[in-house]
């Protein structure tokens, strides 16, 4: 054979592999099948659907999600919406919580509205009975925040799940607060569960991945196609990063969540805040229902401050040093924002006696973060006068 021929065909995959601990990286759109019968037999023709590592990172998310099926999506957002274009079509109806993600209320009115699916937004501090008292004749799904975004109301997650399924309603939530660990909404009785694995699962701020986790065949069933019909795919390079991030996950976020609750309970005495918004704290309009379902908590919470000019909330947020500004969290690193901006867009507004503030706890030594918030606490004070 002519040289160009023999480098085409050389260093092709070993016929076998040596056993690592984590899956081997595979880079392929083409999948070589072993004979002409397999070419549409064999469930794996194409390397969009998947290779070693993304298999890996499917098997171990059906384990932490306690599933049948898991499906990955390139980002969080898209987790989310993929699985609602999955599961609706024209005429159907979406009953969501206005404390959800803000993208994901941008998805369902901007997109969804547009493809003849209704939207109807609720109060998230409604009861279930009051949640589920709106479920209309049209309503496919319920899609569910908990905590919400920002301001961390807490749902009865198993009493909607509960009711929803009485009246042939299916249930989506965003879980990436608990980060599939802390909370388990399939045995819960929810129907999907989904997670932005960008945020805890990776746990260092370099991985876009979302993924979405049924129990139910028929749903799993459904999300398949919709990734398959969809084009969604992950590579595996990313894949093999976000398992080896979830291997870690437990004992990473058994530190952000002791050393949030310490930092939390020392900002609620602190004369420049009002209060805290954690549900994992007594006190907590949602602690009960935390406390009966969660068996931890993660490292985001807000706080209210006290009264004072935006000069002071910019002074605070200025006079961060360890404290990142930025939007994501569930990384190593602390983050801090301000969320006003964000709630000025939403209908059933959260009364709030002062600017409001989310801060994620990283993996810094408690102490040092906890005088860094001092020095930004008085910095707040110097800027109100």
């Amino acid at each position: 054979m002519h040289e160009k021929t023999r480098l085409i065909h050389a260093g092709r995959t070993p016929e076998r592999l040596a056993r690592t601990v984590g899956p081997p990286i595979q880079r392929g759109s083409t999948v070589l099948l072993p004979d002409s019968r397999a070419l549409y037999d064999e469930d794996l023709g194409y390397g969009r659907a998947g290779l070693a590592a993304q298999a890996a990172l499917i098997d171990a998310l059906t384990e932490l999600e306690g599933a049948q099926s898991v499906q990955l999506y390139p980002s969080g957002l898209s987790a989310l919406t993929g699985a609602l274009l999955a599961v609706l079509k024209a005429g159907d109806s979406v009953l969501l919580s206005e404390g959800a993600y803000k993208p994901t209320r941008q998805f369902c009115q901007n997109v969804l509205g547009r493809l003849g699916v209704r939207i109807q937004l609720h109060d998230a501090r409604l009861s279930a009975e009051e949640v589920l008292a709106l479920v209309a004749d049209d309503t496919r799904i319920i899609l569910l925040e908990s905590p919400s975004s920002l301001t961390f109301e807490i749902q009865d997650v198993p009493a909607i799940a509960a009711g929803a399924r009485a009246r042939g309603v299916l249930t989506l939530i965003d879980n990436t607060w608990a980060a599939g660990l802390y909370f388990k909404p399939l045995a819960h009785g929810v129907d999907i569960s989904v997670q932005a694995l960008t945020k805890y699962v990776c746990g260092h701020s370099d991985i876009f991945m979302g993924s979405a986790a049924a129990a139910d065949p028929a749903i799993g069933a459904l999300l398949e196609a919709g990734v398959h019909d969809l084009g969604w795919a992950v590579t595996g390079e990313a894949a093999y990063d976000m398992l080896r991030g979830l291997r870690t996950l437990p004992t990473r976020l058994a530190r952000h969540d002791q050393s949030a609750r310490a930092i939390a309970g020392w900002l609620a005495e602190q004369p420049q805040v009002l209060k805290v918004l954690h549900p994992a704290l007594p006190g907590d309009p949602g602690h009960a229902i935390w406390a009966r379902d969660y068996s931890g908590a993660c490292g985001l919470f807000g706080l209210v401050m006290r009264p004072a000019p935006l000069s002071a909330q910019h002074a605070f947020l200025d006079a961060l040093k360890l404290f990142g500004l930025g939007f994501s969290w569930g990384g190593f690193e602390s983050l801090a924002i301000r969320c006003d901006p964000q709630l000025a867009s939403r209908t059933f507004v959260t009364a709030m006696e002062g600017p409001l503030m989310r801060l994620h706890i990283g993996l810094e030594d408690e102490a040092d973060l906890t005088r860094d918030l001092t020095a930004a606490l008085a910095a707040y004070d110097t800027a109100t006068g």
